[in-house]
């Protein structure tokens, strides 16, 4: 037996689960697993084991962006490096505002384990794939954003496992994400070659969408908002859409997390929902002004796409993981879509000079 299997023993002991069963489940694209518990009574819990030295340190919110640059990637990108305290906190949060995220039922931050409250296995996309219309499930979770957007936005955050500062998704942050496409994707596709000018260019193409981004930056965003980060809780009523994997919450743009939802990398959203979502959106926010949030929308949702495109070539070439490369059609989709929007037109710019159309997909 492992050391860390000694630990998940001995936490569930402690926790009064010795005697559960325990079921893995599949793992992500993260330093994180899961484990289904069934207790002898029946009852169904998770285990959620995050090993606290598997991943670089979180931002220190004091850090400079030349520090968080030395310290690592989850600096640069104020990730919470899966910290079982950022999880708790965030969800104590989210609980308070009436929304559904998992009730912490043991946890020892220190050892990076916790016990959850299960919300099932019905993701929005696999109940989707089952036949369940997806519309009624997509405006639920606009609603969910709203009352998360229009609640207050603390700085710290408190939970079961302490407190979590709720760190801005800045400028630092949101450029660095952009550069993971001029840093990866020549790695994955050698006809691409970004030069030291092509680079700064880039940079200066992206200042005004990365300006924009920030300083509209005053709402929590779950930041991984979309049909396979939220489970269907029939029976809820208004709490019916259950949160999971939201330790990366930031004080975002409140476009962030709603292009997240329909501008999904794993699966089509058509156009006609998207703009039925957001007119949803706008109808319970009325005082949104929507000209310039569609922009900030398009602006940051494209800054995302090429993000993604760069973890996707990351994946492939670094980490071996080929399946991603199924889900880079659709992100250039998208992405080639936003280009043609008001605001970008720097951006577009750019890809025309160094990314052909026919290598766009």
């Amino acid at each position: 037996m492992s050391d860390r299997e000694l630990q998940r023993v001995d936490f569930l002991k402690a926790a009064g689960l010795a005697d559960a069963v325990r079921a893995p489940l599949p793992g992500d694209a993260s330093t994180r697993r899961y484990e289904r518990l069934t207790t002898p009574q029946g009852a169904s819990l998770m285990l959620m084991d995050q090993p606290p030295a598997a991943e670089s340190q979180p931002c220190d919110p004091l850090w400079s962006p030349e520090r968080r640059r030395a310290e690592g990637w989850n600096a640069v990108a104020r990730l919470s490096a899966g910290r079982i305290e950022a999880f708790a906190a965030v969800a104590a949060h989210l609980r308070s505002l009436g929304l559904s995220a998992p009730e912490i039922i043991a946890v020892d931050a220190a050892a990076g384990l916790a016990v959850l409250e299960d919300f099932g296995d019905d993701l929005f996309a696999r109940v989707i794939e089952a036949g369940e219309p997806e519309a009624p499930l997509y405006l639920a979770a606009v609603e969910a954003l709203a009352t998360l957007h229009e609640a207050a936005t603390p700085e710290l955050l408190t939970g079961a496992a302490g407190d979590w500062p709720l760190l801005a998704y800045d400028e630092t942050a949101l450029q660095g994400g952009a550069d993971l496409f001029v840093d990866w994707m020549p790695k994955l596709d050698p006809a691409l070659d970004f030069g030291a000018g092509a680079v700064a260019e880039w940079r200066a193409a992206w200042a005004p969408v990365v300006a924009r981004g920030a300083a509209g930056a005053g709402v929590m965003a779950h930041r991984d908002y979309h049909a396979e980060n939220l489970i269907r809780l029939p029976g809820r009523g208004p709490v019916s859409v259950g949160m999971i994997d939201f330790q990366d919450a930031v004080r975002a743009h409140p476009s962030w997390d709603l292009h997240s939802l329909l501008q999904d990398a794993r699966r089509d959203v058509p156009p006609a929902l998207e703009a039925r979502a957001l007119a949803h959106y706008f109808d319970l926010r009325p005082q949104v002004d929507r000209a310039p949030f569609l922009q900030d929308y398009a602006g940051l949702a494209a800054l995302n796409e090429a993000r993604i495109l760069g973890v996707f070539a990351r994946l492939i070439v670094r980490d071996g993981k080929p399946r991603y490369r199924a889900f880079m059609p659709r992100m250039w989709a998208h992405l080639n879509a936003n280009l043609d929007k008001p605001g970008l037109e720097g951006v577009r710019a750019w890809f025309d000079r160094h990314v052909p159309v026919e290598r766009r997909g």
